[in-house]
């Protein structure tokens, strides 16, 4: 390890050399691997090699089986990329390697501290939120699950968090729960099959209101918890936030939104309306890889209500009070030993502000709606739902499951671009998220040619 030390600027040019040389790549190489690489048997080593036989190795084993999830065609999921201030933070990050679990010994936490004022602003949000920085939505979904769970435990006289679940009553409503709800719903201890499905809109995966208020007026529950959403997996729809408010304030329910990427909406002034009402939210989550376009991994939690995270995640221990007047954010997140993935948050706001990513963000909905115009004028593709936002749903006209699946398997062994599964009106559909900094017009016509030749 001394030698490596000591060798220490000749070896991280070299992998600074390796990671621009991928980053200008990126468009050349296949968006994603289909053949499902695997490692070579091999056992750990017995003596000291070194950091240079080690890059060796993973430049022969590993480096040419890696996909360009970070390219300007990857439409997977909602997959962001990496703008250059964000991904050069993130070297920084592992380069100074701060542990953001209270402040007092760094500046680290009133960096996230600040991330998270400067995020607030980005979506329009009022200053009663606060929160902290997760691994990504599901861990984000788990905190506004368990900060719900605790509210509904305080209307009962009971302190979850502290005594456990005892006798408390819970129940929660949702219309269209993200998988990672339900994941939530399962390590919450609230159970993933113990959501009451509440009805749709008509053609739509948006929640119907009216659902809502006859369910939430029948359950007898002192803790009700409603999850809603602003933007939904294939549709894209947004629930009306404002009705639903309303409702939960009415019956005394907790309120989460999960926004993922759908709050990024609120940058555009014609599409702010899509998420009215989300400041009524008690708890929302969103994603920083995803339309932030910073590295994997960073999510976003924030609720109005502190006091309830504080209690549910609060550690008493004397050996970790420094006595610090800074936020304690391990008192605010699952894990102690926290990540500086605020860092990346803070340069790619710093560097690009409000303006560089309304741009953004406004430039890769016109390149969905630039797939999506294509796909309706096709022959051989129908459009199943509005562009309203950056996700293009759509299958081979007059295609049964069977054939939809093949489309997609040949698009994606194409590896000029890379589509998930979608599933819309009871049948098979594709989908094609457009959420990259990079992604152009030309990027578009080569996935439309791409289609054109299937």
């Amino acid at each position: 390890m001394q030698t490596d030390q000591q060798n220490f600027a000749q070896l991280s040019a070299q992998v600074s050399q390796w990671i621009t040389q991928f980053q200008q790549q990126l468009p050349q190489r296949r968006a994603a691997l289909v053949d499902d690489p695997q490692l070579p048997a091999h056992s750990i080593e017995p003596t000291t090699t070194g950091t240079q036989a080690a890059f060796a190795a993973f430049k022969q084993r590993i480096a040419p089986h890696l996909s360009a999830t970070a390219g300007p065609r990857y439409f997977g999921f909602v997959t962001g990329g990496c703008t250059p201030a964000a991904l050069l933070a993130d070297w920084i990050v592992a380069g100074t390697d701060q542990n953001v679990a209270q402040g007092g010994d760094s500046i680290s936490s009133e960096v996230e501290s600040q991330a998270l004022a400067w995020l607030r602003e980005l979506f329009h949000l009022p200053n009663s939120f606060e929160g902290t920085l997760t691994t990504g939505a599901t861990a984000s979904n788990i905190l506004g699950l368990l900060c719900a769970r605790q509210f509904g435990g305080a209307q009962q006289g009971i302190d979850i968090a502290r005594d456990g679940f005892s006798n408390a009553d819970i129940s929660v409503f949702s219309a269209t729960p993200h998988a990672s709800s339900q994941k939530a719903m399962a390590i919450a201890g609230l159970g993933r099959n113990q959501i009451q499905a509440v009805g749709c809109l008509a053609d739509s995966e948006a929640m119907d209101v009216a659902s809502l208020a006859k369910l939430l007026a029948a359950n007898t529950s002192p803790g009700k918890i409603v999850i809603a959403s602003t933007g939904t997996v294939t549709g894209t729809d947004f629930d009306d936030l404002v009705a639903i408010a309303a409702l939960c304030k009415q019956h005394n329910a907790w309120l989460h939104v999960d926004a993922a990427f759908g709050i990024f909406s609120r940058l555009l002034p014609e599409k702010r309306d899509l998420s009215a009402g989300i400041e009524l939210a008690d708890s929302i989550t969103c994603d920083g890889h995803k339309w932030l376009n910073v590295p994997y991994d960073c999510g976003i939690f924030y609720t109005r209500h502190l006091e309830y995270l504080q209690q549910v995640c609060s550690v008493a221990a004397p050996y970790l009070d420094i006595g610090s007047a800074a936020p304690s954010f391990m008192d605010r997140g699952i894990e102690n030993s926290r990540r500086f993935r605020a860092l990346p948050v803070w340069m790619t706001l710093q560097a690009y502000g409000i303006e560089g990513y309304r741009e953004m963000i406004a430039a890769n909905c016109q390149h969905a709606l630039q797939l999506a115009q294509w796909i309706e004028a096709s022959d051989h593709y129908e459009l199943l739902t509005p562009c309203n936002l950056n996700v293009v749903v759509f299958r081979p006209k007059n295609s049964s499951d069977a054939e939809v699946k093949l489309c997609l398997t040949q698009i994606n062994a194409s590896g000029e671009t890379f589509m998930t599964p979608g599933f819309w009106g009871g049948n098979s559909a594709i989908r094609a998220a457009i959420s990259n900094w990079k992604t152009t017009a030309a990027d578009i016509e080569q996935t439309c040619r791409l289609l054109e030749g299937l």
